[in-house]
Formats: C-alpha cells, structure tokens, sequence
C-alpha cells in the first residue's frame, strides 16, 4: 500500500497554525499508582485543566470474579464531603473504576482514593500551571 502525501497550499497552513495558536491548552491530566510487586494496583488520575479536576479511581488487577467495590476519595487526608463517598466502583473491561464529578481544587491538594478491603492508596497532588505565553 503506497502512502499519499497531503500538500497543502501555503495560505492554508498559515491560517490552521493561526487557528491553533489561538485554541485554548489542552486539558491536562496526572496520575499516580502504588507500586508494588504483587498485589492490588491501584491508582488515582486527575482528569483536566489546573485547579479544575475530575478524580477517577482504577484498581488495575482486580479478580476475575470482582464485579463492583466501594472506593473512597479523600482530600487532604480527610474523606471527601461531597457526591457520594464511598462510591461503587463498577468493571470496565479488565478493571474496576469509578469517576468523581469534576470540581475545583485547592492548588497542591492531596487527593488519595483506596478501595475497601485493600491497604493500598493512591494519591496524587493538584498542580496549578500557568499555560500563558510572555
């Protein structure tokens, strides 16, 4: 199969460079898992842009036979007041995940989920990042 190579006139590239410089950032997303050998995998991810994130909650290895375990968020070490804590999180494919609703943070907030019945806790810090350009 040959590949056909796209050109495209100069006024054309010049107005989609134009058009992207000008789009907002890109959502920005984090993630941390607890790293162990064997054992449960668990990690947090924050989904979005800055202060304003989405918490999701994935047990990466569960059993076969797991089809839904509560998972709790805390913010700042203390349980999270808001939506609902525990939540149940459900399978997707071969893991167990649950998301939060999207809210506005802290900067440098601490955000753990753990699973019930597993010692392990995942956390991940709220970063506050400035995308202008001087």
């Amino acid at each position: 199969m040959r590949k056909k190579i796209l050109h495209l006139p100069a006024a054309a590239t010049l107005a989609a460079a134009a058009i992207l410089s000008t789009a907002a950032p890109a959502a920005a997303s984090s993630s941390s898992c607890t790293h162990h050998l064997s054992g449960p995998q668990v990690c947090v991810r924050l989904e979005g842009d800055n202060v304003w994130a989405t918490p999701v909650a994935i047990w990466t290895n569960p059993p076969k036979a797991a089809k839904t375990r509560l998972v709790s968020l805390y913010v700042n070490g203390e349980a999270y007041r808001f939506d609902r804590n525990p939540a149940r999180a459900t399978r997707v494919g071969k893991t167990l995940s649950y998301t939060w609703n999207r809210t506005q943070w802290e900067s440098e907030d601490r955000i753990c989920v753990r699973f019930k019945d597993i010692d392990r806790v995942a956390c991940e810090r709220i970063k506050s990042i400035n995308r202008a350009q001087f």
